[in-house]
Order: C-alpha cells, then sequence, then structure tokens
C-alpha cells in the first residue's frame, strides 16, 4: 500500500463520523471555522533513522527542525501559527544534556515567532528517538488557503530555491557536513511570515508546502482541484542547477502556490517590496481529467521520471 493510499483508506473510514465543524483530512491542516475567524491544528511525526540521523545533526537543529517543519505546514494555510504541543519519546541511551539541548532548540524557535507551547507528553522507546508536534495558527477564514481552490490559468509559484536541503544531505552522507547546503538540510526554515501574508491576497487561490518535492506536492493541488499542470524545467529555481533535487529531493519547506494570471505580475511586485526577494513563476493550471503534470523544457515536452519523496 502507499502512503497516500493509507491516508485515503484512513480518511474513508472516518467520514462518516460527524467532524464537529472541523473540516475533513485533505489540507496541510484541518481548519475549524469560529465565526469569521479560523483555528487550524496539524501534526507532524519525526523518527529516528527515518528522518533524521542522530550522528548528523545536533540537538539544538533537531528542536529547531520538529517545530520549523510543523510552522511550515501552518504557514501554508495564510495563518500565522500561534501554539503547539511536543511530544518525545528519549532512547535509554539520550542523555539529559542532549535532551536539554534539543528542547533549548526548540525554545529558540518558538521565541522567534512568538509560538507558545502549551502542552505534550514524555515517554521511553526501545528503538530510537521519537518526535511528535501539534502545532495550531489562528487567523481570519477568509485567507485560510485550500489545496482545492486551484483554477485553470492560475500561475504556479514557489516561494524560493528547490533542492538545497536534497543536496546538503547528499553532502552530509559524503562526509562534507560544512557545506552551505549541509547547513540548509539541518536548518530548515519555514515561510511563516510569507505565508501570513499570501493568505491575506486573494489573488492566491490554492496553497502548502514543499515538504515530499515539487513533482509530488504539486499533484496534492491537482487532485483536490480536479485540474492538470503544466510545469516549465527552466523556469524552477533549482540550487546548483541541480533540477532533479529541486523538484523531487524534498524538505525544502518553499511554499507552493497558486495564483490568478491577471493578478501574478503586481504580485510579484509586491512580494518582492515587502520581503526583499523573488517568488518564482514555474508553471500554469490547465485542464486534465487525469490530474497530471505536463513537463516542458524550452518549448518541448519530455517525460522526466521525477516522482518526489514517499514514505511507503
Amino acid at each position: 500500500m502507499s502512503e497516500f493510499g493509507l491516508i485515503a483508506q484512513i480518511a474513508k473510514r472516518f467520514a462518516s463520523i460527524d467532524h464537529h465543524g472541523w473540516e475533513a483530512i485533505g489540507d496541510d491542516c484541518t481548519v475549524l471555522p469560529i465565526g469569521d475567524e479560523a483555528l487550524v491544528i496539524t501534526t507532524d511525526m519525526l523518527i529516528e533513522g527515518v528522518h533524521f540521523l542522530r550522528d548528523k545533526i545536533s540537538p539544538e537543529e533537531l528542536g529547531r527542525k520538529s517545530l520549523a517543519v510543523n510552522l511550515s505546514d501552518v504557514a501554508a494555510m495564510g495563518v500565522r501559527p500561534v501554539a503547539t504541543l511536543l511530544s518525545v519519546a528519549l532512547s535509554k541511551d539520550a542523555t539529559e544534556e542532549w535532551a536539554e539541548r534539543f528542547t533549548a532548540g526548540y525554545h529558540a524557535l518558538s521565541e522567534e515567532y512568538s509560538v507558545a507551547l502549551v502542552g505534550g507528553d514524555t515517554t521511553s522507546s526501545e528503538c530510537g528517538i521519537a518526535i511528535n508536534v501539534v502545532a495550531i495558527g489562528r487567523g481570519p477564514l477568509a485567507n485560510v488557503k485550500r489545496r482545492s481552490a486551484a483554477c485553470v490559468g492560475d500561475i504556479v509559484y514557489v516561494g524560493g530555491e528547490l533542492g538545497a536541503s536534497a543536496r546538503g544531505l547528499k553532502d552530509i552522507f559524503a562526509g562534507n557536513d560544512a557545506t552551505p547546503n549541509a547547513a540548509i538540510h539541518r536548518n530548515q526554515q519555514a515561510q511563516v511570515a510569507e505565508g501570513e501574508w499570501l493568505g491575506s491576497r486573494a489573488e492566491v487561490h490554492a496553497m502548502m508546502d514543499l515538504s515530499d518535492g515539487l513533482a509530488s506536492d504539486l499533484c496534492h493541488i491537482l487532485r483536490a482541484s480536479k485540474c492538470g499542470a503544466e510545469l516549465y524545467a527552466e523556469q524552477i529555481p533549482a540550487v546548483d542547477g541541480d533540477i532533479e533535487s529541486a523538484v523531487a529531493g524534498g524538505e525544502d519547506y518553499k511554499l507552493l502556490f497558486t495564483v490568478a494570471e491577471t493578478s501574478a505580475a503586481q504580485l510579484e511586485s509586491d512580494f518582492l517590496a515587502h520581503f526583499g526577494r523573488p517568488i518564482y513563476r514555474v508553471g500554469r493550471i490547465v485542464e486534465s481529467e487525469n490530474h497530471t503534470i505536463r513537463w516542458f523544457s524550452e518549448g518541448k515536452e519530455f517525460s522526466p521520471d521525477w516522482k518526489g519523496f514517499t514514505h511507503f
């Protein structure tokens, strides 16, 4: 069974139970409308040996990463993160010093974004460290962005350069821990301010974050919005020109979003003025019964074997 097949099976099983106002599975966060406001909630796990290797990342870096990947999901909904819950299962060889340093990293990023820690759990583990974070966001209901809102004709954007994290992981495994890309991999940055700003723009339709790679993540928007996309390889902001790492490497945590074509140029200008750096046009939303991506390079269609990361 595939990862997303399992998720679909779980969603189907629970579909008949009253959601009590919460939206169903399908976005980076679930949403609870409260009048003109909305709460959004997400959760994510990091498992030793799957998401991190203890000898390749410092406790402080792991603490920051554990929070950053969850803040990224909240940012993808167009609202501001306000609180988290942190649960940690520690193996017997994890020292008190390690736990203190992990907590220091988590605290530093929490303080940076004024995100409160309001609960959690601790336990022991017989098979490595496991971390689970629940992140809560809040904002105007009208600003909440969903994967299902892309429209035919929209321009597809990414919020920054792609592929640095994947290239950094390769550097780390090759013993080159001191490269700029390795530092990026160990210290992912969620686009928190950018997500809230994009949430306030009505011309931004669908949005999510890039965790598994553009080739995989865009397909979630396409299936939810019942459309397809054309992507233009020469327009993708690939770090070091490595297009495969940029579209299939994962863990970039940049925002992926679609924008009404008539407002796209103005949004680009406003974003640059506000943040001092650009967003990148990488494609267009098109009609498609199969909800697939068509790839082009310099106007010629091609069929790469870029699939993005999956757990199963």
